[in-house]
């Protein structure tokens, strides 16, 4: 282990070719809230908005050391790992060939194409990851290209672990704990190899929806989850990779959370309104585990490691609808409206002060003397739509709560 954090503070030390040390500040908003010292580790502030830069550029340099007629780097990706490749590549003056899958926003094909130049060429191919993947290494063998995979290589890995070396570097002490997001598992790989030994407690966060360390935990080998909620795009990963769980196997499974992705858009918008900082989901997901560990972390020393900001803005009415609907605050039902004169009237009399009604919709019919209304309802306390629910049920009206059904949800919201 001597030697991986050797090699990490040397790819610090020439990652400074491509940008200085990403921020370490201690967050006073955060601090106050849980009673703790909160730093934040702002990988969110590299050149390409996430520390994918840095195994990227340590996998590459390292190749083109030891190959250094090689000039065309393959990779697959949807999101920053594209863009930190596009970066180095033509840093590095070679042709990069980027993979993503058809479907990618608009927004991140067009900022890797920025990053890259003329020394990238973006191929769209395929509606899902895993067709994108094999026409990326297909295209690298046919090509004798070299494939950067984004977190299961010994080189990308070291390459994250230069967030650990600047952490040290900035740090008067070793803090008590460092809250780490998951995806593949490269980051966290590399921090905690960079400070095996330390006696840093360590925490892993994964997207409720990608629980994919978790999994691995529990089985004892890598394995593919049968479902992935890809809201958390960053860390949405089905399989957590084999080198990667190799460095992580001896995880206490206990110190690995689950946040829900609605409750990380509560903490997007929180940092975003009342820190001015922009996150992406999964790179808000260390301050959101926060909430789980406020016990255990008061008058300690804690860093979370915000390891990207590439939100796109477009998504902004997604995240704030489902922050209102986890925080109880925004609730969906069906109403089983009597077809009568003052039916109405009857019901919008029951509601509060604070009550909105922010979606109304006439499905249909249902019967002679009944129809269907979709109704959505926000307010600015949870008693207030508590207390709503009990004066329909008391006033005789038949409703259904899909809220938190997924399958209607989807339907018809």
């Amino acid at each position: 282990m001597r030697d991986f954090k050797t090699r990490a503070q040397a790819g610090a030390d020439r990652i400074r070719a491509l940008f200085p040390p990403s921020p370490l500040q201690r967050n006073d908003f955060l601090s106050n809230r849980y009673r703790a010292e909160i730093y934040l580790k702002r990988e969110d502030l590299t050149p390409v908005r996430s520390y994918k830069i840095r195994g990227a550029f340590n996998a590459m340099d390292k190749h083109l050391a030891a190959k250094p007629d090689q000039r065309l780097f393959v990779c697959a990706s949807a999101g920053n790992h594209a863009q930190g490749v596009a970066f180095v590549c033509r840093h590095f003056g070679v042709r990069g060939v980027i993979f993503m899958p058809v479907t990618t926003p608009r927004q991140k094909i067009d900022k890797t194409r920025v990053f890259g130049g003329d020394a990238v060429e973006v191929r769209l191919v395929g509606d899902y990851f895993d067709d994108t993947l094999a026409a990326a290494q297909a295209f690298c063998v046919a090509e004798d290209g070299h494939f950067l995979s984004p977190f299961d290589d010994p080189d990308v890995i070291e390459g994250q672990a230069s967030v650990g070396a600047e952490l040290e570097e900035d740090m008067p002490g070793l803090p008590d704990m460092i809250v780490l997001p998951v995806g593949g598992g490269g980051l966290s790989s590399g921090v905690t190899g960079y400070f095996a030994g330390s006696g840093i407690d360590f925490r892993f966060v994964e997207p409720r929806g990608g629980a994919s360390l978790a999994a691995a935990l529990r089985a004892g080998r890598p394995v593919a989850l049968d479902k992935v909620n890809t809201f958390v795009d960053g860390a949405a990963v089905a399989q957590i990779g084999d080198l990667t769980y190799r460095a992580l196997q001896a995880t206490d499974p206990g110190k690995v959370l689950t946040a829900p992705e609605d409750r990380i858009c509560i903490t997007i918008l929180e940092m975003l309104n009342v820190e001015g900082i922009v996150l992406e989901p999964a790179g808000a997901m260390s301050i959101d585990a926060l909430r789980d560990l406020a016990p255990e972390i008061v008058g300690k020393t804690v860093v979370c490691v915000t390891s990207g900001g590439n939100f796109d803005f477009e998504r902004l009415p997604e995240v704030k609808e489902r922050a209102l609907r986890f925080s109880g605050l925004k609730k969906y039902f069906v109403l089983r409206m009597p077809q009568r004169p003052g039916a109405l009237k009857d019901f919008l009399g029951l509601l509060g002060p604070d009550d909105d009604i922010s979606r109304f919709e006439y499905l249909k019919k249902s019967a002679r003397n009944f129809g269907s209304v979709l109704i959505g309802i926000e307010s600015k306390e949870q008693a207030s739509l508590r207390s709503l629910y009990t004066r329909m049920e008391e006033a005789g009206f038949v409703y259904q709560d899909i809220t938190d059904d997924e399958v209607l949800a989807s339907f018809l919201i």
